[in-house]
């Protein structure tokens, strides 16, 4: 029987989240719900819940605990919200975001991870994630606007095209830099006007597509 890891996801919620001023509790309730180690490769299921960006594979990350709980809270999502996910990657933040939302629009443009992603978060039984391989840079415009948006990945900027799919009064949370240095900006949109604002450094894989940057070029 496999070990349901239990004692450690209670653990990082309380010693890496709620000490560090995470403060949301729907965040926190959901992840001390959601089994972290399902979503990182079986030979490193131990270190799932380490306070640290672990590899899944394809050159992509599971961001540290603290800043998908970070994220989280800074859509400040009441449960009504339809969001929309770029980079779905293992699916750990995707789960986390339908557990605060009503309903979830995730793309990833890599599909063996968009495949495994989707086979986990269908065994936990999640019904309110819709599913897309391709461009995450151009949104999901079929389906926008949305309340939130959440970027898992370094953008050069903060794209238009993602502005005109957010609704009014929503969010976007989004890595802003280069390979070198990244800031974590939320923008909302207020009578149709754009506010930003920084909340901290970080560091995550780079934003591949039309308004990210070439695969085929270094980041800077």
């Amino acid at each position: 029987m496999m070990k349901d890891y239990t004692d450690e996801r209670l653990n990082m919620v309380d010693s890496q989240l709620a000490h560090r001023g995470i403060k949301d509790k729907r965040v926190l309730d959901a992840m001390s719900k959601v089994p972290r180690h399902l979503f990182v490769p079986s030979e490193i299921i131990s270190i799932a819940h380490t306070d640290q960006p672990l590899s899944i594979g394809e050159s992509q990350t599971i961001s540290q605990p603290y800043i998908v709980a970070l994220m989280s809270e800074c859509l400040k999502l009441k449960g009504e919200e339809k969001i929309l996910e770029l980079g779905t990657g293992s699916g750990y933040q995707t789960a986390i975001l339908a557990e605060l939302g009503f309903s979830v629009y995730t793309i990833e443009r890599i599909s063996t991870l968009s495949i495994g992603a989707q086979r986990i978060l269908e065994h936990l039984e999640y019904e309110n994630i819709k599913f897309k391989v391709g461009d995450g840079t151009l949104g999901w415009p079929e389906n926008a606007p949305y309340d939130g948006i959440i970027v898992t990945a370094g953008a050069p900027k903060v794209s238009q095209v993602l502005v005109n799919q957010l609704s009014e009064g929503g969010r976007i949370v989004i890595p802003v830099g280069n390979s070198f240095s990244q800031e974590l900006v939320v923008v909302s949109k207020i009578n149709k006007k754009i506010k930003t604002e920084n909340i901290c450094g970080c560091m995550f894989v780079p934003l591949i597509g039309k308004h990210g940057w070439n695969k085929e070029k270094k980041y800077y």
